[in-house]
């Protein structure tokens, strides 16, 4: 029985913390580019795109695939590097809980 109240004071505590980390995460930003730089995304924490920059070069009509390609690939890099920094966050958040592997957290 002591073993269950321990843990549910750790549940409460990692509650407090991941509602913090949360109201932190529009302030976690990655940087995602492709075509060598001409194509860059910034998401934030929770995925949204807060920036879009395009070099002038790919502004030529014969390009329009290509630069949607790039845009696609430039916001599929920062979103892995997002999603990396929330797992990091979250693991240094939850450890000494025992959390099944490969369980994601609500958010």
């Amino acid at each position: 029985m002591r073993d269950i109240m321990g843990m549910m004071g750790k549940v409460k505590e990692m509650q407090s913390k991941m509602e913090k980390m949360q109201a932190e995460m529009s302030d976690i930003h990655a940087e995602g580019k492709s075509g060598g730089g001409l194509v860059t995304v910034t998401l934030n924490g929770k995925g949204e795109m807060v920036s879009l920059k395009i070099d002038p070069s790919l502004f030529e009509e014969d390009d329009v695939e290509i630069l949607e390609d790039l845009v696609v690939a430039a916001h599929t890099d920062a979103k892995g590097k997002a999603e990396a920094i929330v797992a990091e966050k979250t693991k240094e958040l939850t450890a000494g809980l025992p959390i099944p592997p490969g369980f994601k957290m609500p958010f």
